[in-house]
């Protein structure tokens, strides 16, 4: 790889010509291991970093007189020189706080000065809590366990305990710091209005920005904001009063808002369980009556098919009483019979004879005493 390609800054930082390299908030370097992968085999600079630096820390970090001396030669190096990538060995950096109550703004800032640049060796320096209650205040939490939070940070190569409140010449001598990171904002202490202003002087100052809407402070405002409700919790999980510093007053009022909680709470799981059966009601009503609208309208399409104008019924009924009648009352006999009968040849077989002279109309038959001769009177009148 070459020179040129060296020289180039991370692609999640971006120049500042007053502070340094600080980090991009359109870049975020939180990625997921996906987004790590892709951008090692993506960019020979990025595989080059993340090769020497591991992501992830498989111990806790050391404390400073943990670790053996070093003995080899060192000489405090540019700016220039750390972002030229032709030092060949790691830029060592150094970070100091309190690190009470450790969250994700502590983290993010360290995370910032170990990305400052390609090769970094990240020293934190942690106040006691002598120096840190006489300086600032009272802490949440003690200095061994600040110790213990800041050793299972990934970024933190090597921590230093009782660590000083101004960085002298003659401490980052010892601990061959290179560069100091802190965020800018002033920091007064005794006889001075910001006690990083000698080492912005050198240019060994390289500033990392604050995670906004989070800090201790703000951590513990929001605990002091909801006092009783923390104070009730732990009352409810068994914490005495005395540990919680209550009086025996609000313990026996804590105690009864408890109650009344409870009583809230099944009222509310009983309201919830009504809502659902009353739903529950209304949808199978809503489909009783759909299912009933359905049955009701096969049954009328029934009915209207039995006993409709043109149904079943009608015209069983015409048919069975067009067969009733006739059963009782049949038709009348035909009044003349049929040309080709028997009875009708016999009837007038002997009088083809007494056709009359215009076609053979019977009317013009004689049937008096006239006409054929015959005598159709009784024989008694002759004896008569």
């Amino acid at each position: 790889m070459d020179d040129e390609k060296l020289v180039q800054p991370m692609s999640t930082l971006e120049s500042d010509k007053n502070q340094g390299y600080i980090l991009s908030g359109a870049d975020d370097p939180i990625m997921s291991t996906i987004s790590k992968r892709k951008r090692r085999a993506e960019s020979p600079l990025d595989s080059v970093y993340y090769d020497k630096q591991p992501l992830a820390h498989y111990a806790p970090a050391p404390f400073t007189e943990e670790l053996p001396p070093c003995l080899e030669p060192w000489r405090r190096v540019t700016k220039d020189d750390a972002l030229s990538g032709r030092v060949t060995r790691p830029i060592r950096v150094y970070a100091d706080g309190i690190y009470d109550l450790f969250h994700a703004g502590h983290a993010r800032a360290l995370m910032q000065a170990k990305n400052l640049f390609p090769n970094t060796y990240l020293i934190v320096g942690v106040c006691s809590d002598n120096l840190t209650h006489s300086m600032k205040g009272y802490t949440v939490l003690n200095e061994t366990e600040r110790y213990e939070a800041l050793r299972h940070c990934r970024y933190i190569d090597e921590i230093v305990r009782d660590a000083p409140w101004t960085c002298t010449p003659e401490f980052l001598d010892e601990h061959r710091v290179d560069f100091v990171a802190h965020d800018d904002i002033p920091y007064g202490a005794a006889g001075t209005s910001d006690v990083y202003k000698d080492i912005k002087a050198k240019g060994m100052f390289m500033a990392t920005q604050r995670t906004e809407g989070i800090s201790t402070s703000d951590i513990i405002t929001r605990i002091v904001r909801d006092y009783d409700t923390y104070v009730r919790r732990n009352l409810a999980r068994g914490y005495s009063a005395k540990d919680l510093n209550v009086s025996y007053i609000n313990e026996k009022k804590f105690a009864i808002q408890n109650r009344v909680d409870k009583v809230k709470d099944k009222m509310k799981k009983v309201e919830h369980k009504t809502k659902q059966v009353v739903r529950n009601i209304e949808g199978k009503s809503h489909e009783l009556i759909q299912k009933w609208e359905e049955k009701s309208r096969e049954f009328i399409g029934s009915f209207l098919e039995f006993f409709g104008a043109d149904g079943t019924w009608n015209t069983f009924w015409r048919d069975g009483t067009s067969i009733i009648r006739q059963a009782l009352s049949p038709p009348a006999s035909p009044s003349h019979s049929p040309q080709d009968s028997p009875s009708s040849s016999r009837s007038t077989e002997g009088f083809d004879g007494l056709e009359g002279a215009e076609g053979g109309d019977p009317e013009g038959v004689d049937l008096g005493t006239g006409g054929s001769g015959i005598d159709f009177s009784d024989s008694d009148s002759d004896e008569d």
